[in-house]
């Protein structure tokens, strides 16, 4: 199975400029723990190029506990470099790599770098097949001593 089918696609987005509060505020509303920051590129494209991702722990970690002010722009606590999938990597590859990684959700870009979606650790709960390598990567993301990234 592809990452392809079981994603959530066109996911909502930021772009660098975006004020932490905003980006907050749009993580209340869609019910969401991360959301990818994107730079368009040459006004028509409605896709933008994946830049990193800002995570509620960004915001907890880099944004209130160190004071910033609120119309702080998300280029200053986002994560970079950030782990990502194609839509045609199989759902075993992204499984592996998310718990080797120990990161609960992978921004899923095309061949240009541009976001087409965002698949999550919920995403393989609830849709997977193999209900056993999904309970293991569960198991191995939630390991201490992660990377924190998303």
């Amino acid at each position: 199975m592809k990452i392809s089918e079981l994603m959530t696609r066109n996911p909502c987005t930021v772009s660098p400029e975006t004020p932490v509060s905003e980006a907050a505020r749009l993580m209340k509303e869609e019910d969401v723990g991360i959301v990818p920051v994107v730079e368009r590129v040459g006004g028509a494209e409605t896709r933008g190029r994946l830049v990193g991702v800002v995570t509620d722990r960004d915001i907890a970690i880099r944004h209130v506990a160190e004071g910033r002010a609120s119309d702080a722009p998300v280029r200053d606590v986002m994560s970079g470099g950030v782990k990502t999938a194609t839509p045609e990597d199989s759902v075993e590859m992204v499984m592996e790599l998310m718990g080797r990684e120990q990161i609960r959700r992978i921004p899923v870009v095309d061949e240009r770098g541009s976001l087409v979606g965002v698949v999550s650790q919920a995403d393989l709960a609830r849709k997977a097949s193999d209900s056993t390598k999904v309970e293991q990567t569960v198991e191995r993301i939630s390991q201490p001593g992660g990377s924190h990234q998303n």
